[in-house]
């Protein structure tokens, strides 16, 4: 039987791998479509991350093919219908990441809030802004929205408890007695009141046709002036021109994102000049402890199921 890896893995996972079937790992292979097809021709199982495009044409492509394992949690570029189409099994890395990404979310809203950890460059240029940078916003008793409440959220949701942040979360798909909002003491609103009520909002939802722009114009109108938006979910979710214009404008007090619509993002993205914005290149999810969690996970469940079928 035959893996095929195509974006980076830990190497432990993968050795385990293949001292049990034929595997071959190469992280840049996602780039190299033509050579991924052909190397999917006799594969059993299929292993990557977010930018591996799992649709139509790949699929036909891999007819042998009966597993895919994603390592992380989003599926938006999965054809998962399909997948099921052709009894093809398809696991996400479900939990493995999540406190990799909920570390991120808070140590960003204590960043942008006290707006001091971006002065390097002036304080080793002789300057002293020490007025301007006085001016920062402790994090405590600071209110944060979290935008979904799946077990990413409700983890962000205890980690920002404990320094002292008051949580709301909406969630349409959670229900108004579901157990994780007593369990949690996070209070439930509705999207817009949480916007409207929030200090810093964070993103946890998945991208579909019902989330894609759903943080737009209209909406980033309802923040605060000196609010903060973090996203860690997925690109497509947040109006980037938007978001760019509420930052030069001074409609919002800063952003982190850690993902885009079209990822790399492209050179000359409005993105690229806006003030008091953070960017990483869709790490957020991604450690040196949680890339393991991740691989061994995968790892297992893919052995489990080509081993059991």
């Amino acid at each position: 039987m035959k893996i095929v890896i195509t974006e980076f893995m830990d190497l432990d996972a993968v050795r385990t791998l293949q001292g049990r079937f034929a595997v071959i790992h190469e992280p840049t292979l996602f780039d190299r479509r033509a050579e991924l097809l052909a190397l999917l021709a006799d594969a059993t199982a299929l292993i990557v991350r977010n930018r591996t495009q799992v649709d139509g044409e790949l699929l036909a492509a891999a007819p042998r093919l009966r597993v895919v394992g994603r390592l992380g949690v989003g599926l938006d570029n999965i054809d998962v219908a399909a997948c099921k189409a052709r009894d093809i099994e398809v696991f996400p890395a479900t939990g493995a990441n999540a406190l990799a990404v909920a570390e991120y979310v808070v140590a960003s809203v204590m960043v942008l809030l006290r707006g001091a950890y971006l002065s390097g460059a002036a304080v080793a240029a002789g300057q002293w802004p020490r007025q301007a940078l006085s001016e920062g916003r402790e994090t405590a008793g600071r209110t944060l929205g979290l935008v979904g409440f799946g077990g990413i959220g409700q983890l962000t949701a205890r980690l920002a408890q404990a320094i002292g942040m008051r949580v709301l979360a909406c969630d349409p798909l959670l229900a108004d007695d579901a157990p994780a909002w007593a369990a949690s003491g996070v209070a439930h609103r509705e999207l817009e009141p949480l916007l409207a009520e929030s200090d810093a909002v964070s993103l946890h939802v998945p991208l579909t046709a019902q989330t894609r722009g759903l943080i737009d114009a209209n909406r980033i109108g309802l923040m605060k002036t000196q609010a903060v938006l973090i996203n860690t979910a997925r690109g497509g979710i947040v109006d980037e021109a938007a978001l760019a214009q509420a930052l030069h404008s001074g409609k919002l007090a800063g952003a982190a994102l850690d993902v885009f619509d079209h990822e790399p993002l492209a050179a000359g993205s409005p993105l690229a000049t806006a003030p008091n914005l953070i960017l990483t290149p869709h790490i957020g999810g991604v450690t040196r402890e949680s890339n393991i969690r991740v691989s061994t996970l995968i790892a297992a469940k893919v052995a489990d199921f080509l081993l059991a079928n």
